[in-house]
């Protein structure tokens, strides 16, 4: 099918965003020991870089997604990418770390403006049959982003210096950036007369912030568990404030009344929450027991987001023909199989079973994610595909966070403060062992979470 000229637009800006948010990321996390280098700081402050970011997008994605529906979408989409641009150019003038971390929260703040508006742009400039084909193209651009990462920002870092990897983004986000502005269709204003919930976006702030920062820190200590807990009572207030409140920042009530959209948001939660760690423990494992350099490692890894990017557009399309909830049960059944292989490998275990594992989760998150995106926007109003993506968006931080949490929690419980570089090979197995099994039983809940959903009917919105 050809698709107009305003079509062809929104593609390219969405996917582009899609790759450059993911990308910069992925490609700085290789620089942050030179960087530490660079400004003589601890790897602790520069490791704020990551976290600051984080928590930006989480915090604000909501919010902004709330703006975008009662406003407008492109506005929003624009001015989160001239943030995210100017930020990022600011960023290779950089003078100190703690400028970087400043600059990475403002590039946060443009980001959680992209996340929260580029699937809704995306899914409301095509029919409900299209859906998942669309979405496909996005989620693929993602992984494509999560894939080149690692490859590019090595050599950029390697032969250009860390602060190239802010110029070539700021260079790719100016591009989309002119193009969004001059071509991208205006839409219409979604939710006309409602009024924005500022006490309730206040306290979903508090309570992503709080929540979050409390789990990343989480050592089992007294301070990160308080702020944990704080994050969580801010919780409870602000699920009571939605529920009482005309124009809710979130339709919590929707949770209650339509399972299949909070089956599909926990699914996801679960998802990524048992798959994001592969990456970090297998690259340890293949440098740390098989013997491979870093780059080495860094190529086999690729397998997974790989084939995520060729088959995520696949499964979308598929998903517009067979039931996305299906699909999505499909895909996750496959990641808890491929985090299961990881489970059980030890100090000979072939490299290609290895692959294997990696390929059978690359296929399965491909079969997951763009199907269960499409499921959780079948589930939604027009009205309210800001919000609904910016909470599929928050899903996925929690999810990550979540993960590495666990992670943090088995290597202390195995090695105390000893770095997982420097363990010996049979302890580094046997914390792996227990990291992939509780994996993979996340994984086998979130399948059942997910076989629990019944499809919508077609809305063709």
């Amino acid at each position: 099918m050809k698709y107009k000229k305003e079509q062809k637009t929104t593609i390219f800006v969405v996917i582009t965003t899609a790759f450059i948010t993911t990308f910069t990321g992925s490609a700085l996390n290789l620089s942050i020991p030179d960087m530490g280098e660079y400004f003589h700081v601890s790897a602790s402050l520069v490791g704020w870089m990551v976290t600051a970011y984080m928590l930006t997008v989480a915090a604000l994605s909501v919010p902004f997604g709330r703006i975008a529906d009662l406003t407008c979408r492109k506005r929003i989409l624009v001015i989160g990418i001239l943030i995210f641009s100017l930020s990022s150019a600011a960023a290779v003038f950089g003078v100190s770390m703690w400028m970087l971390i400043l600059l990475r929260i403002t590039q946060g703040i443009g980001g959680a403006m992209i996340f929260s508006t580029n699937t809704a742009v995306l899914i409301s400039a095509f029919p409900g049959k299209e859906r998942g084909k669309v979405l496909g193209y996005s989620i693929a651009s993602t992984y494509v982003g999560l894939s080149a990462g690692p490859v590019a920002g090595g050599f950029l870092n390697h032969n250009l210096g860390w602060r190239s990897i802010f110029a070539v983004t700021a260079a790719i986000s100016i591009v989309v950036l002119i193009i969004a502005w001059s071509k991208l269709p205006r839409d219409e204003c979604e939710r006309k007369g409602s009024s924005y919930d500022m006490p309730g976006n206040l306290l979903y702030i508090a309570m992503i912030v709080l929540t979050m920062y409390g789990l990343s820190e989480l050592r089992l200590q007294a301070l990160p568990i308080a702020i944990l807990v704080c994050g969580l009572i801010f919780g409870v207030f602000f699920v009571m404030r939605e529920l009482k409140t005309e124009d809710p920042a979130v339709q919590v009530r929707m949770f209650k009344q339509n399972l299949a959209y909070s089956f599909s948001n926990l699914a996801a939660l679960f998802n990524y929450g048992a798959t994001f760690a592969i990456g970090y423990l297998m690259s340890i494992y293949l440098q740390v027991v098989m013997g491979y350099s870093s780059q080495a490692a860094g190529l086999i890894l690729i397998v997974q987001p790989g084939l995520m990017a060729v088959l995520s557009p696949y499964a979308g399309r598929l998903s517009d023909r067979i039931s996305p909830f299906k699909l999505a049960s499909f895909g996750m059944g496959l990641c808890a199989a491929g985090v299961l292989i990881c489970a059980f490998v030890g100090l000979h275990t072939p490299l290609w079973v290895i692959i294997a594992a990696l390929f059978v989760t690359g296929v399965g998150f491909a079969f997951f994610s763009s199907p269960n995106t499409n499921a959780v926007m079948a589930c939604v109003e027009q009205q309210d595909y800001g919000v609904a993506s910016s909470i599929l968006a928050t899903m996925r931080s929690i999810g990550h966070t979540s993960s590495m949490v666990i992670v943090t929690v088995i290597v202390g419980r195995y090695m105390g403060s000893q770095a997982l570089t420097d363990a010996e090979p049979a302890l580094l197995i046997k914390t792996m062992h227990t990291a992939f099994l509780i994996f993979a039983a996340i994984c086998a809940v979130g399948v059942f979470i997910s076989l629990k959903r019944k499809s919508p009917e077609k809305t063709g919105k």
